[in-house]
């Protein structure tokens, strides 16, 4: 089942966002959008990881709303609440984690804007059990030494926002504090995993990226 759904958060809240429903599930994931929105390539996204076996809900952040447009996405992004949207985040996790039963996993995963945010995730929620960033980093505000669950992170060569020098500073970071992490350089442009952005997809990258997302996802929610 997949759809436009409203999951209950735990303290009663009504969560917005897309529900692909695998089952039986392997484990669960809270799937975070890139600054377009939740648009139909994330709802696609969550659709492919519902076929490998997991249940996916993916957020809505931004309240319905959706571009094309980099002068609007950033007008979002800007007006989005990081505070509320990491809530939101943890919310969504223990539904998720409600729905499956006892003893699910739940991992996140997220794509630029998203891909932040689920780092910022898991160094807010010590109970996810996997997180999974595409080319993106949260301010060096947020303290990424917190995060307690196993990281797969994947990141382009070629990005001027995720630099490859931001990327060695984080791995660093990550290594000096022993959280697991397994970071991914790939050689090709920021977004190259949106074959819905044919100026910087890219095919091959975004086909390994996925392979070991999977193999990652089933690894530690299995």
């Amino acid at each position: 089942m997949a759809g436009q759904a409203r999951l209950t958060g735990k303290q009663g809240q009504e969560l917005a966002g897309y529900l692909s429903e695998a089952t039986p599930a392997k484990g669960a994931v809270v799937l975070v959008h890139e600054w377009w929105g939740l648009n139909e390539h994330i709802r696609g996204i969550a659709d492919r990881l519902a076929k490998e076996g997991f249940t996916v809900f993916a957020a809505d952040l931004y309240g319905g709303r959706t571009t094309k447009d980099a002068q609007e996405a950033d007008k979002l992004l800007s007006q989005m609440d990081w505070g509320k949207a990491s809530q939101a985040l943890k919310d969504a996790t223990e539904a998720l984690r409600q729905r499956g039963g006892a003893g699910t996993k739940v991992a996140i995963l997220g794509f630029c804007m998203g891909g932040a945010l689920t780092l910022l995730a898991g160094a807010n929620d010590a109970g996810l059990d996997a997180v999974v960033p595409f080319y993106g980093i949260p301010p060096d505000t947020v303290d990424v030494t917190r995060i307690r669950a196993p990281i797969l992170g994947h990141f382009a060569t070629q990005d001027d926002w995720c630099t490859p020098d931001r990327v060695d500073a984080l791995e660093a970071k990550l290594k000096k504090a022993n959280v697991p992490a397994e970071l991914h350089r790939y050689d090709a442009n920021h977004a190259f995993f949106n074959d819905t952005r044919p100026e910087v997809y890219s095919p091959d990258n975004a086909r390994r990226a996925w392979t070991r997302t999977v193999d990652f996802l089933r690894a530690k929610l299995g």
